[in-house]
């Protein structure tokens, strides 16, 4: 027993907030304020994402838009397949699909090679060719919860997210596999360079719930 409650002693709880997103709605989202400009030519985007929407719907996961051009969107497809998008066609991936219980879901992409890619639960999917040597626009938006076909406007309720998500970071550079899986263990790494959940900027639009949760 006493060794018992000293291991307990040893173990460290972390705790983050979450986000709800109760309904689907064409106002509901949250604006997150990145720490450095998008210029990017690599990113990981790591997130923990559960959903209760099913059947044919697509679902945006996240959205950064400039004022003439979707930079990066990152979708659940109507076929359940996730994809990513800089600036014009996308890149799809047939991976375990996002359900109810709560899923770590990470996205790499290097613009030297091309070479880009989606991490479920620690898990990497086969590697694509994408987008080599393209770069992103910096002043942009970013947003949660909705797909803006104008600049931060234009919501489609059909598109919406609904559900929950938590732990977004984003670096700009690729993390190692390793690294990658560690986190989806629930292991504490490096916080993002871009994003760093635990000190970024939320500004909360229409009905969202910010609640506390322990790792």
């Amino acid at each position: 027993m006493e060794h018992s409650a000293q291991f307990n002693k040893s173990i460290k709880i972390v705790s983050i907030k979450s986000l709800v997103f109760s309904t689907e709605t064409s106002t509901s989202y949250v604006e997150m304020t990145p720490l450095k400009p998008l210029s990017l030519s690599a990113f990981t985007l790591c997130m923990r994402v559960a959903t209760e929407l099913s059947g044919e719907r697509e679902v945006i996961l996240f959205a950064y838009r400039t004022r003439e051009y979707d930079e990066l969107n990152v979708w659940r497809e109507l076929d359940g397949r996730l994809s990513f998008y800089l600036a014009g066609d996308g890149v799809l991936f047939s991976v375990p699909g996002l359900g109810p219980l709560e899923s770590h879901l990470c996205v790499t992409w290097d613009s030297s090679s091309g070479a880009s890619a989606f991490f479920m639960n620690g898990r990497k999917s086969v590697a694509k060719i994408y987008k080599k040597g393209h770069t992103t626009r910096p002043e942009g938006k970013v947003l949660l919860g909705q797909d803006p076909d104008s600049y931060v406007g234009e919501f489609d309720a059909k598109q919406s997210f609904v559900g929950e998500i938590s732990d977004l970071n984003m670096w700009d550079y690729v993390l190692s596999d390793t690294t990658i899986k560690d986190m989806a263990s629930g292991k504490r790494v490096t916080t993002g360079n871009i994003f760093d959940w635990e000190s970024t900027r939320l500004h909360i639009h229409g009905a969202v719930d910010v609640v506390k949760r322990e790792l």
